[in-house]
C-alpha cells in the first residue's frame, strides 16, 4: 500500500481517481480490508445510478439522481451523532456504516458523478465541504453531508455559519474548486486533527508522513511534519523534513525561517 501511495504522489492531480485513492488510504490503516469488495460495491452503486439517470440532462437533474440513489436508497449521510469518530474519515468504513464526514461523503459523491461522465468537484468551503455538480453555465451546489440536497445560493452562507459561527463571511474563494490531491489531504488532515486532540503524536505523525508522500509539493505539510517529529523526539527526521520543505518554496522569508529552524535542530542533534 505504501508503494501505491508513493505512486499517487507522482501522478498529475487530474488523473487521480478520488475514490480509489481514498480506498488506498483506508487500506493503510486496515491491511486486511477487502478493498476489492469495496470497489465492487462502488461499481454496483454507479451502475444503478447510471440506470436511474438516463433522463438526467441538466445539473439539477443529475444532482437529484445522486441524492435519490446515494442519499435515499443507499442511506449515505453525515454522522451528526458521533461526528468525531475516526471511522467517519475513512471511505471503506463509510461503505460499512453509511455515515461520514463532509469530506468523505464529498469524495463519494464526486467520484460517483465522474463515473457517469458528469462534471463534479469538491469546493473549498471551510469546515463543511460542499460539491458542485455540472459545468459553470449549468451547475448546482449540493451538500453530501445532508443527503445530497441542493443548496441554493442564498443558503450557502447560513449553512456554513452554523458550522463556523455567526461571524463567518462567505467569499468567492470559498466556492473555488478543490483539486483531487487537496481533497485527499483535507481527508487526512481531519484524521490528524482528531489524533492530536486525542493526544496521539505518533498517529498524527503517521498521517503527516502520508500527506507529504501524497502531496510532496505542499509546503505547509512539511512544516507540520517536522514539528511533530520534533515533539516525538526525532530531531534528525525533523531536520530532513525541513530540508525537503526547502524544495517546495522560493519565498525568501520562508526559506530564512526554515534555515533558522534547521540550525536550531542541528545544534540539538550535536
Amino acid at each position: 500500500m505504501i508503494a501505491r501511495l508513493e505512486q499517487l504522489g507522482l501522478l498529475e492531480d487530474d488523473v487521480i481517481l478520488l475514490d480509489e485513492a481514498a480506498l488506498i488510504l483506508s487500506g493503510l490503516d486496515d491491511p486486511d480490508r477487502d478493498l476489492a469488495a469495496c470497489r465492487r460495491e462502488l461499481t454496483d452503486i454507479s451502475e444503478r445510478t447510471r440506470l436511474a439517470s438516463r433522463a438526467a440532462s441538466t445539473a439539477r437533474e443529475q444532482a437529484a439522481v445522486l441524492a435519490a440513489i446515494l442519499g435515499d436508497d443507499e442511506g449515505f449521510t453525515g454522522d451528526t451523532h458521533d461526528y468525531d469518530n475516526p471511522a467517519n474519515a475513512d471511505l471503506a468504513q463509510l461503505l460499512d456504516r453509511r455515515r461520514g464526514l463532509p469530506v468523505t461523503l464529498a469524495i463519494l459523491y464526486v467520484a460517483q458523478a465522474r463515473r457517469l461522465g458528469w462534471a463534479a468537484t469538491a469546493l473549498n468551503t471551510p469546515g463543511h465541504i460542499l460539491v458542485r455538480i455540472g459545468h459553470e453555465t449549468d451547475s448546482v451546489i449540493i451538500d453530501p453531508f445532508g443527503g445530497g440536497t441542493i443548496v441554493e445560493p442564498d443558503a450557502i452562507a447560513p449553512l456554513l455559519a452554523r458550522v463556523l459561527g455567526p461571524d463567518f463571511t462567505l467569499t468567492p474563494d470559498h466556492l473555488a474548486p478543490l483539486g483531487n490531491r487537496p481533497v485527499l489531504v483535507r481527508l487526512l488532515t481531519n484524521q490528524a486533527t482528531r489524533a492530536r486532540r486525542a493526544g496521539s503524536i505518533a498517529r498524527a505523525l503517521v498521517l503527516y508522513e502520508r500527506m507529504t508522500t501524497l502531496a510532496p509539493g505542499f509546503t505547509g505539510l512539511w512544516w507540520e511534519r517536522a514539528r511533530l517529529e520534533q515533539l516525538a523526539g526525532q530531531p534528525t527526521a525533523a531536520r530532513a523534513s525541513l530540508a525537503a520543505m526547502l524544495d517546495t518554496t522560493r519565498d525568501a522569508g520562508l526559506r530564512a525561517r526554515i534555515g533558522a529552524a534547521m540550525g536550531v535542530l542541528a545544534r540539538s542533534i550535536n
